[in-house]
């Protein structure tokens, strides 16, 4: 029979080896997402379009809050987070501008 110490820390170590992981895939994920966002950013530098587009976040804001939901995550958490990527995309689309 395995010492539950042992067992308890190689549980530990492949559920930090599987947030590792994801960590990665996030990083990565979001750097592909910004290389779009950007571009976005560009196209309504060059067509003189406003940075912000208020219609477009609120439906994006209640699609990953549905999404959140269907996945088990806080939806408030979901909404923050798109929040703070939906602020820093205006923030660079802004720069694009001036």
């Amino acid at each position: 029979m395995s010492d539950p110490t042992t067992l308890a820390a190689s549980l530990l170590k492949g559920h930090r080896e599987s947030i590792d992981r994801l960590d990665a895939i996030l990083v990565y994920t979001l750097a592909e997402r910004f290389k779009h966002t950007q571009a976005v950013g560009r196209l309504k530098a060059e067509h003189d379009l406003p940075a912000s587009d208020p219609l477009r976040e609120s439906q994006q804001i209640e699609r990953l809050q549905r999404m959140a939901l269907e996945a088990d995550l806080d939806p408030e958490f979901a909404k923050k987070f798109l929040n703070f990527i939906i602020s820093e995309v205006i923030r660079h689309h802004e720069k694009l501008q001036k």
